[in-house]
């Protein structure tokens, strides 16, 4: 989630100058998002996961009609205030805020993972927890060219300490999970490991997907990805119901062979896109559905 933050950031910077004012920009950008977000919403509260505690309209706010919704109200935060972020990009860029700005999010992370919860509501506390790596990439839409010759470089190094960082994230989620048994010590991304892999996977997957030369490949999974991160718990749920749940009951050991999970991946995500392929050819679909 940082890394789509990240990438956020950088899109929107690029794309910010064709927009003709701020209103124009909020109707292109909230169409792209809100109406998919309402309709799946709906979808899903009332649907699949129909017991609730919350109206729909306090669900929307705080994207809880389905687990995998929960960041989307804080992107829309950041929708609202990214023309002041690029209209005082110049300033917010000068190296001694830069280091203020980062000093300040590592204290946020380290407080919300190693002492408590960042005591602001929802969904404020996910943008306060993701404003610099949001802030990274508009800045890095501004130095491509410095940014590539820098990876090329150290690209090895890089790799590297992605590697070391991914494995540091795992065993400290595990160390805290035994120590704790809170399963948010594993799953939770507002850490400071997480934010440093965040800054070494980026570089490390913008080379080697720039060198495998695969643009038209990728260009055509990110028209059909909005749609899939939106259906593809209900292909999960369903899956569950009709394969997976039977094969659990009649061989409870399935379940930690080792092919398993990759396999469960892929099943679920092939009709997530078969699916989003389907019904992106229909008028008008992409529009509602994203």
């Amino acid at each position: 989630v940082p890394l789509f933050f990240l990438i956020s950031g950088f899109v929107l910077e690029l794309n910010y100058p064709f927009h003709a004012n701020y209103l124009t920009y909020l109707k292109k950008r909230f169409n792209k998002i809100l109406i998919p977000y309402v309709f799946w919403s709906a979808i899903y509260y009332f649907f699949v996961y129909t017991h609730h505690k919350i109206n729909f309209f306090q669900t929307l706010l705080g994207g809880n009609a389905s687990y995998q919704l929960y960041f989307i109200p804080s992107l829309l935060i950041f929708y609202l205030l990214f023309p002041f972020i690029h209209r005082y990009y110049q300033t917010l860029s000068k190296k001694s805020i830069l280091l203020v700005l980062g000093s300040l999010q590592l204290i946020l992370l380290s407080l919300d993972y190693y002492a408590h919860a960042v005591p602001f509501f929802y969904p404020i506390n996910i943008v306060l927890l993701n404003y610099f790596v949001f802030f990274l990439g508009v800045s890095a839409s501004h130095h491509h060219e410095r940014i590539m010759t820098f990876i090329k470089k150290w690209i090895s190094v890089i790799t590297l300490m992605a590697v070391a960082t991914g494995l540091f994230i795992f065993f400290e989620g595990r160390y805290f999970y035994l120590k704790t048994h809170n399963y948010l010590s594993f799953y939770s991304q507002w850490r400071p490991s997480v934010f440093f892999y965040t800054l070494f996977l980026t570089p490390s997957l913008y080379y080697f997907l720039s060198q495998l030369k695969l643009g038209h490949g990728i260009k055509k999974f990110s028209h059909l990805s909005f749609f899939v991160f939106f259906v593809h718990v209900i292909v999960l749920e369903t899956a569950w119901d009709f394969i997976e749940a039977p094969l659990f009951k009649d061989n409870p050991q399935i379940i930690h062979q080792v092919w398993y999970d990759p396999l469960w991946f892929l099943l679920v995500s092939g009709i997530s896109f078969l699916l989003a392929y389907v019904v992106r050819k229909l008028p008008f679909a992409s529009k509602i559905t994203g």
